[in-house]
């Protein structure tokens, strides 16, 4: 257990992540989620109130427990069924097609694995189900994108796992998802490699709309 990244980092992120406007972006993300939902990198659970009525259970899953007490307080404050998993999302004991809707905010930088957790997403999404994303990444300006490779170690270290200069479209294209849905925007009040944004939903591209 390290004492960082077990209990500081994850005090540090739930505050800054839970600021007003990354809270608004959250639940416009998550506005189209309904039914059997999975999150992928549940984290200390901002999400949970941004979840729309129409969400009838959420499964959860996270290889770590950050802030327990925090997360079982929020857990027990929205009105549908929550099942929490430890788990990976690079390997998913659900079976294919379970979910209605697969949630990702954040989450993308840090999974060691992600082009296999995308993989993931896409076989456990149910026929015409679909990925909500919302996710940092690599800038298409040039030469902040050369400022987040350079920075990129530093990143890592800092702040457990997390790159700056993954190319989140690319990434969830080659896991054979499709946009119905994308956009690409600067978080204001954010550093120039922090802010470029990307938020969507993808689904199955065999799948109908």
């Amino acid at each position: 257990m390290s004492l960082y990244s077990d209990v500081i980092f994850p005090r540090l992120l739930d505050l800054v992540m839970g600021q007003p406007r990354l809270m608004e972006c959250r639940r416009a993300a998550l506005a189209a989620a309904r039914g059997e939902v999975l999150e992928i990198g549940f984290g200390t659970g901002l999400n949970l109130t941004c979840y729309p009525t129409a969400t009838s259970r959420l499964t959860i899953i996270d290889p770590a427990q950050h802030l327990p007490a925090r997360v079982e307080k929020r857990i027990c404050e929205v009105a549908f069924p929550v099942v929490r998993e430890h788990l990976d999302a690079a390997t998913l004991p659900f079976e294919a097609g379970r979910f209605d809707t697969v949630v990702s905010t954040w989450t993308l930088c840090t999974i060691p694995a992600v082009e296999q957790a995308l993989a993931e997403v896409r076989r456990v999404l149910a026929s015409g189900g679909k990925f909500l994303f919302l996710e940092h990444g690599r800038s298409a300006d040039s030469r902040i994108a050369r400022r987040q490779d350079r920075w990129n170690g530093v990143q890592k270290f800092v702040a457990c796992g997390c790159h700056l200069n993954r190319p989140i479209d690319r990434l969830i294209e080659a896991a054979g998802l499709r946009f119905e849905q994308f956009e690409r925007f600067t978080m204001p009040g954010t550093p120039a490699v922090l802010a470029p944004h990307y938020m969507g939903i993808a689904v199955g591209s065999s799948a109908t709309a």
